[in-house]
């Protein structure tokens, strides 16, 4: 078994995923690994790296498939014993024009977007080994979306106390009341993205909480972040940042010091009022 310190990022052959692999790759002192869903796409990103003079590692992993992700962990848990650094990066969006009935949309981008990182994480962050530090990318239409909720349920959503349970039920209805046509009536937005995102922004912290509860002495960081507006195949050629901006905030994240921020949205390397 390795010694040696081990990073994950989902969702990394291309866009802001990539990014973070790069920088990871110079930054942190270990295996660094750029996973994605087609293993041709990621080796060929991994080549790309390589061509840089920079040293990734490539392990398939879709976060819809359980297998995959079981697959992913064994790997992990038999050739390092754990995991030191996951990034939560995988995710996707329908362009704004998309003809896609909403209520079809807002079940697709639930689906991977939450609850397939939820079942990833369900699964991984019982690797992450003291010190660990561990970050999902949301995005700044978590916090937009939000305050278009219905008073009701913004409360519910800012809960300190919300259960992983109560947001599944939650998420579960925001779908079930767009196939029913009454989402608006029941106080959601017209975003299935960012709904999908405060979701993400609410599962970790309340990982977060369940870390303190149970691994307090660990001293794992785990976070959300926006990485900004980036230019990526989701986000168009308009958006203000480069790839390499928008993973700043994320491994800013990574690589926190022991007295960094926990169970916090980040944005811009600066915590935000949720």
């Amino acid at each position: 078994m390795s010694s040696t310190p081990v990073a994950v990022v989902t969702g990394a052959n291309k866009g802001i995923g990539f990014a973070i692999v790069q920088a990871l790759c110079k930054q942190f002192t270990g295996d660094v690994y750029l996973t994605a869903r087609d293993p041709d796409r990621g080796q060929a990103a991994v080549t790309k790296l390589q061509e840089k003079g920079l040293s990734p590692l490539f392990h398939q992993l879709d976060i819809k498939d359980r297998q995959s992700i079981c697959t992913l962990r064994d790997f992990l848990k038999e050739k390092y014993g754990g995991l030191n650094v996951l990034v939560n990066n995988a995710g996707i969006a329908f362009k704004v024009d998309d003809p896609t009935p909403f209520h079809v949309q807002a079940e697709v981008t639930q689906k991977t977007n939450f609850f397939a990182t939820r079942d990833e994480c369900n699964v991984l962050l019982s690797l992450i080994k003291p010190h660990g530090r561990v970050v999902n990318v949301s995005s700044i239409m978590s916090v937009r979306a939000l305050a278009r909720y219905s008073q009701d349920l913004q409360q519910k959503f800012r809960s300190d106390t919300i259960t992983e349970e109560e947001l599944v039920k939650l998420m579960t209805k925001f779908v079930e009341d767009t196939k029913n046509g009454v989402h608006e009536k029941e106080g959601w937005p017209n975003t299935a993205y960012g709904v999908s995102k405060i979701g993400v922004t609410v599962l970790s912290r309340i990982q977060a909480r369940m870390l303190n509860e149970k691994r307090k002495a660990d001293q794992i960081l785990l976070n959300a972040c926006c990485p900004g507006w980036v230019r990526t195949d989701m986000a168009g050629p308009n958006s203000t940042k480069s790839p390499e901006e928008g993973a700043e905030t994320p491994v800013y994240l990574a690589l926190l010091p022991l007295d960094g921020p926990h169970g916090q949205f980040v944005s811009e390397k600066a915590v935000q009022t949720w």
